[in-house]
């Protein structure tokens, strides 16, 4: 017997439940159910949100010769023989939709294949992933089709999908009349995390419980930890690894310890490597504290070598030490500004050459050209500081590190007033 999950497909676009911004005015779908043929889509979106689900229903509507493969089990010989029969059946009239679960896992050698055939609309390709499109589909196959972005179920999409699985006598669980109260339905709907396969997937494994036990009602008691886990989107080589490291980066700029460890956590718990996330820690402390805080790189170098001594768990008490020191601790991109100022002039200016009072006169014929020639040594004066031009003549005036006025860089910001106010223009 199918799972409960398979049984309860919907039958019709009217049935389907959630992604209504894919059907509003305007929209995707909404255009496409107006045409009379389809187009090529890639459905994109996170499990049990409807992919399949949707791409079989619009098959149905256009009444087209569908197919359906999966890209782990399918070769270059099965699509040649599914192709043959589409370009036949286009010469009758009838459209054919080869639809390619997992059409991530097609290497570029099989996407390229699919190219002339959905150019010529000998088939519409109808492919779901799970992975940005931008990522995994060839750009010469993605030019060519519409990307449909599914979002996880709302908590009352799961809600309504739940319900009608206990009310269906046909297809659901109705005929066991089970009994269930609203609370523990919403729990199930908050752990699927959107997903409507892992909540239906859950209820369907209460309910066998009970009726081994011959109850037929379902009480929190019956609920588990491990039933409603379920593990945390991620792909460390995917979109997903982007995001969150994204926002991690992001929140430590922003200044939000709760969020810096929130989303810190979020990667650890996922399997991201804990000295990924130290590098990334190290990186926000040079780029967006910088001079502000010096002590901010030193921690989090400290906390890189700390894990690698350490492990986890204690090596991640280091990490988020660090993380919410860069997070709190005053911002100032100063250094990175300063970095990018001068490499345009290297870059537009080249290898200008070190003024002569600058160079180090290593030999008598050097000594001979002029080489260190004027050149003033700072500690032979008070301060320690005598103006001298150290840049090149062409560029000279151009100033490339601009301080700013956030914690320990307004004391830097400070010297570097007083000993040039009278050399540059500090405005």
């Amino acid at each position: 017997m199918a799972s409960l999950a398979e049984r309860l497909r919907p039958k019709n676009l009217e049935e389907f439940v959630g992604q209504r911004h894919l059907f509003e005015k305007g929209a995707i779908l909404d255009l496409l159910l107006k045409r009379k043929k389809p187009f090529s889509l890639i459905f994109w979106g996170p499990p049990g949100s409807g992919k399949t689900t949707l791409a079989h229903l619009l098959g149905n509507h256009f009444k087209a010769h569908f197919v359906a493969v999966s890209a782990v089990d399918t070769t270059l010989k099965d699509l040649k023989e599914i192709l043959k029969k589409a370009e036949n059946l286009k010469r009758l009239g009838t459209h054919t939709i080869l639809f390619i679960d997992e059409i991530h896992r097609f290497n570029k050698t099989q996407q390229s294949f699919l190219l002339p055939y959905v150019e010529r609309e000998d088939i519409f390709l109808f492919g779901a992933t799970t992975e940005n499109p931008s990522f995994e589909i060839i750009s010469p196959l993605l030019s060519r089709v519409k990307v449909v972005k599914l979002e996880p179920l709302s908590k009352e999409d799961v809600l309504k999908i739940l319900k009608k699985a206990l009310s269906d006598k046909d297809r659901g669980l109705g005929e066991r009349e089970i009994n269930i109260d609203e609370e523990i339905l919403e729990i199930l709907a908050e752990a699927s995390s959107g997903d409507a396969r892992v909540a239906l997937n859950t209820l369907e494994i209460l309910v066998e419980g009970i009726k081994a036990e011959g109850k037929t009602r379902i009480t929190l008691e019956d609920l588990s930890k491990s039933l409603l886990e379920k593990p945390l989107l991620y792909d460390k080589s995917g979109e997903e690894h982007y995001n969150l490291i994204s926002a991690f980066h992001k929140s430590m700029r922003g200044s939000d310890p709760d969020a810096t460890i929130y989303w810190m956590v979020r990667m650890l718990k996922a399997g991201e490597d804990p000295l990924y996330i130290a590098r990334r820690i190290i990186i926000c402390a040079a780029e967006d504290v910088g001079l502000a805080d010096p002590m901010a790189l030193v921690l989090a170098v400290n906390a890189y070598k700390a894990y690698e001594i350490l492990g986890s768990p204690e090596g991640e008490l280091a990490l988020a030490e660090a993380a919410l020191y860069v997070a709190l601790a005053p911002k100032s991109n100063s250094v990175y500004k300063s970095l990018q100022k001068a490499d345009d002039l290297v870059e537009k200016y080249g290898a200008l050459p070190v003024p002569l009072h600058l160079r180090n006169p290593v030999t008598y014929l050097m000594e001979k050209l002029g080489y260190g020639k004027g050149y003033k040594y700072p500690h032979n004066y008070e301060g320690g500081f005598v103006y001298q031009e150290y840049l090149p003549q062409e560029i000279k005036d151009v100033r490339i590190y601009f301080p700013s006025s956030e914690g320990k860089e307004k004391l830097l910001k400070a010297r570097f007033y007083k000993l040039w106010k009278d050399f540059k223009n500090l405005e």
